[in-house]
């Protein structure tokens, strides 16, 4: 199989936004990312974006196609930043779905051409401008927008000023782009910004930080649903 081409069964864009887990070696432990990727998703988490800012190319390759081939037939599995790896999980036959890119990653036109048009491509927006040249390009290029930081959060400490949920709700209405609330996010903080316009959140510490991640999942699945 080649680059560009989909995964037989794996659809475009995910079919639910709604919970996005965002894994976090260091805060998962001795339990491991592929446990507590697995326990999230039997506890209703939709899409894992798999994230390791510290790990080789060779580390996170094995950690993406490991979790990829255990949960990627049941939710979405996508590539933080690294195209790359996104490739060569797929050249493994990985159930990779796509990846999700920051403001300084290889440019969405750029990602859209090397993955094709079925694979799912996010990308960070925290400001109008950003959200403004996310619109301007071309219809396809980018399927979903994470918008934050919502609240301040110890696993990015360089990001952007915190919007809270009147800011993200001003930005998701700004943008025809489905919205993801990201940035130190909690349950209390669910109703309120689905009702602010998102599409969806995703959380790191709520889940990988839980001793209980796939209880942690159903609740705040349940509280996306139900208020």
């Amino acid at each position: 199989m080649s680059v560009g081409q989909p995964v037989p069964g794996r659809a475009r864009a995910p079919g639910r936004l709604e919970l996005h887990l965002v894994t976090d070696s260091a805060q998962c432990g001795d339990r491991g990312v592929l446990q507590t990727a697995r326990r999230a998703v039997a506890g209703g988490v939709s899409v894992v974006q798999v994230r390791d800012k510290t790990a080789s190319a060779r580390e996170f390759l094995e950690l993406v196609t490991r979790i990829a081939d255990t949960v990627g037939d049941r939710v979405p599995v996508l590539v933080n930043d690294r195209v790359d790896i996104f490739c060569a999980a797929r050249e493994q036959q990985a159930a990779v779905a796509g990846v999700h890119l920051g403001q300084d990653d290889l440019p969405a036109e750029t990602a859209r051409r090397i993955l094709g048009a079925e694979s799912i491509i996010g990308l960070t927006a925290s400001s109008r401008a950003q959200l403004a040249a996310a619109d301007s390009l071309p219809a396809g290029t980018v399927d979903y927008l994470g918008v934050g930081v919502v609240r301040a959060t110890a696993t990015k400490p360089d990001h952007p000023p915190t919007l809270g949920t009147d800011g993200f709700s001003a930005l998701a209405g700004a943008t025809t782009l489905p919205c993801v609330a990201i940035g130190g996010i909690g349950a209390e903080d669910l109703p309120e910004l689905r009702r602010g316009g998102a599409a969806g959140v995703a959380v790191v510490s709520a889940i990988c930080a839980s001793a209980d991640p796939e209880g942690s999942a159903r609740a705040l699945a349940d509280r996306w649903e139900n208020g």
